[in-house]
């Protein structure tokens, strides 16, 4: 006697209910993944807040002398509680990094039954290559910050001495390496959207001048000045990650 085998239903035989009781599963995951980043973080926190304090360090070394302020690269802070809600963020910082591996392939789960046999099979090399861009992306931030620090610390020019709170300091530097980890996303957006059918190549080789006012104008809003060497330093990579995406949507529609 054969053993029937429960048939897993197509995202079409699939009800609402069963939609929202898989999300929800997945979003549990997504929590625990975090929750145990998270934890890890909490004992990375010292050496993590260091490495957070080097592009500022750099930014004030950069610094004619009257303007640098008298702590230094201390950074300070004006209440009792704001120490501890400064390790909140830092360590929820932390457990979004380390389980963006997670999250990601959560996600991809999630729309997975939706694709093709063809489509499912870039499963791994989506996940992979959304965090090294991410990655790569927030090396970006890290590398190019001390330079657009520099020039809004010193945009009020004599007279004025910056003394950064840690609070908002570490809320800035956790705000730019989002942004641009999330703008070096762009060619995994853009590869999606070719692989099931809403873009094609030749439309994006088409639009490749709108893409590039487009980029500018969106690394000019990202970046934390309006310096040219900045705005060039994500403008340039996002454009050759466009031209990357056009390949590789060319690959996988052979």
């Amino acid at each position: 006697m054969k053993l029937l085998r429960k048939r897993t239903p197509r995202p079409s035989e699939m009800t609402v209910v069963e939609h929202l009781t898989e999300f929800r599963s997945r979003l549990f995951i997504m929590l625990i993944a975090v929750g145990v980043g998270a934890l890890v973080g909490w004992f990375l926190f010292e050496p993590f807040l260091d490495l957070l304090r080097e592009p500022f360090c750099r930014a004030i070394g950069q610094m004619p002398t009257e303007l640098q302020p008298p702590t230094g690269c201390d950074l300070v802070f004006n209440g009792p509680v704001e120490p501890f809600i400064l390790k909140l963020k830092v360590v929820f910082f932390l457990g979004m990094a380390l389980a963006l591996p997670v999250l990601l392939w959560e996600f991809w789960a999630f729309i997975t039954p939706g694709l093709t046999q063809k489509e499912k099979r870039w499963s791994v090399p989506f996940v992979f290559a959304s965090v090294a861009l991410f990655l790569l992306g927030a090396a970006f931030a890290f590398f190019t910050l001390p330079t657009g620090l520099n020039f809004l610390l010193s945009f009020a020019g004599p007279g004025f001495v910056p003394l950064l709170t840690a609070t908002r300091y570490i809320g800035f530097f956790m705000l730019m390496v989002l942004a641009f980890g999330v703008a070096f996303e762009l060619p995994i957006v853009v590869i999606f959207l070719t692989a099931v059918g809403i873009l094609t190549t030749q439309q994006l080789r088409a639009w490749r001048r709108y893409a590039i006012v487009g980029i500018f104008i969106i690394a000019a809003i990202v970046t934390p000045s309006q310096d040219p060497l900045t705005l060039m330093a994500m403008a340039i990579p996002m454009y050759l990650l466009y031209e990357v995406a056009i390949i590789v949507g060319r690959i996988m529609k052979k």
